[in-house]
């Protein structure tokens, strides 16, 4: 390495880690403030409290047959237990430069506002006792506070695009953050090879207002983040209706492959408040398979 990459590279990273407080202590606040409403987190599991009672499957250990409840019908069934045990969460952000867009010095680029949301969520999870690792890391799921700067330094080096197929424990959770404005094909083979390996996933897509609305009129020169070439409309009011009916389009095939997974869909806004959106993620990771 040359005196001169070196000297590049450390002042890229002062620069990073300077970041760094400001973003955790964000990412708390957001935390804190849903912290706040949320009474623990009640899913099935090893633990010795009894949960439920369900149908025994072909997937089920004969050792775990109920036999004085099954005698009690024609069917066989399980019991169940609370969920006591720590659970494996995988984490994933878009790094696409699209990411980076805002339409008003207001609200916080999409990257930001996924950043603060997975960061936050990390937390509470890691509150909970569970382990949390970011996708593609090549760190195994841990627990600790220490595990907070861990993934915020590993966000600075996330991928751009949907992140391909990888084998992870069978009932663990997967959260996807990201606008998901590619192909939904891409998307749909990655959850999709998710969820036949057994993954309960997540997606929450984030949009700034005006990709939404559409807000913009006369004539606009809207330029791309990823190298697209710009397009340059005399009457931008004149197209609102046809992009919002083509952005529903795209939003109900998105929604479309996540309920064929059994995995959960939502959106956010970066002009709405965070905590509303980590609520949502967070209620969405406790709610039991097949509700």
């Amino acid at each position: 390495m040359s005196e001169a990459t070196r000297v590049v590279q450390q002042h890229r990273a002062e620069a990073l880690a300077a970041a760094f407080p400001p973003l955790l202590v964000a990412a708390e606040r957001v935390a804190n403030a849903v912290a706040q409403g949320v009474h623990g987190r009640r899913r099935v599991g090893q633990g010795d409290t009894f949960w439920q009672f369900r149908p025994y499957s072909s997937n089920d250990a004969a050792s775990r047959i109920d036999w004085r409840a099954s005698a009690k019908s024609a069917r066989l069934y399980v019991r169940e237990t609370e969920w006591e045990a720590a659970q494996s969460v995988w984490l994933w952000r878009d790094g696409s430069a699209s990411m980076d867009y805002a339409s008003a010095a207001a609200y916080p680029t999409k990257r930001a506002r996924a950043d603060i949301l997975l960061l936050a969520l990390a937390s509470l999870l890691l509150r909970g006792g569970e382990r949390v690792t970011l996708l593609g890391s090549d760190v195994p799921p841990n627990s600790g506070r220490a595990v907070l700067s861990r993934l915020a330094i590993g966000l600075d080096g996330a991928a751009a695009g949907i992140p391909p197929v990888a084998l992870l424990p069978r009932d663990s959770q997967l959260v996807l953050l990201g606008d998901f404005l590619g192909p939904p094909d891409e998307l749909d083979a990655s959850v999709s090879g998710f969820a036949m390996r057994g993954v309960r996933g997540h997606l929450l897509q984030i949009f700034d207002p005006s990709e939404e609305t559409l807000p913009f009129a006369g004539r606009v020169r809207f330029e791309g983040f990823e190298g697209e070439a710009p397009i340059v409309m005399s009457r931008a009011e004149a197209v609102r209706d046809a992009y919002i009916e083509k952005l529903a389009a795209h939003r109900a095939r998105l929604q479309a492959i996540a309920r064929a997974a059994h995995w959960s869909f939502a959106t956010h806004r970066t002009d709405r408040p965070a905590p509303q959106a980590l609520l949502g993620l967070y209620n969405a990771l406790a709610t039991p398979r097949g509700f």
